[in-house]
């Protein structure tokens, strides 16, 4: 009987969508409501209490707000404050602020979610050669799309 719950437990975990998914599925979720809904999805699968799951478990919630009709102020609000937490207790995490750092860049200047930009940028710069190769490969990918660095912050992350 234990044999058979834990063949069953391994099974439930090897499907839940992992770090790399989450990735990938946030660097889409912008580019359409049908992405942004995927991405949404994706984030509830996702049962980990890793600070960068919970990050992006976050901002999908204020992301959930875009294609919602109810609610809208209350998703924005709970995920913005999940995830200030999160960087306030984990501040030398550069996916959390890479995390921060695009929700502010795309959420309409009217919410007033933005007075992080520039120490999340400067964060960003200042640490980036200290991350691990794939991680630098996403921070890179970010940085190319990003509104808030000049090209030639952008140049020099490599």
């Amino acid at each position: 009987m234990k044999f058979i719950f834990s063949l069953i437990a391994a099974i439930l975990l090897f499907f839940q969508p992992g770090l790399e998914s989450l990735r990938e599925s946030y660097a889409k979720a912008n580019l359409s409501n049908a992405n942004t809904e995927t991405f949404i999805n994706t984030a509830d699968k996702a049962s980990s209490s890793d600070v960068v799951i919970q990050g992006y478990k976050a901002a999908a919630k204020i992301m959930e707000a875009k294609i919602t009709k109810q609610n809208r102020k209350a998703l924005v609000k709970s995920g913005a404050t999940n995830l200030e937490s999160l960087v306030k207790s984990n501040p030398n995490n550069i996916e959390l602020r890479v995390i921060r750092m695009s929700v502010q860049e795309n959420i309409p200047k009217i919410v007033g979610y933005r007075g992080s930009l520039k120490d999340d940028k400067n964060f960003i710069l200042n640490n980036y050669n200290k991350q691990s190769g794939s991680l630098k490969n996403y921070v890179k990918r970010f940085a190319a799309q990003s509104k808030t660095m000049t090209a030639a912050e952008k140049a020099s992350l490599k």
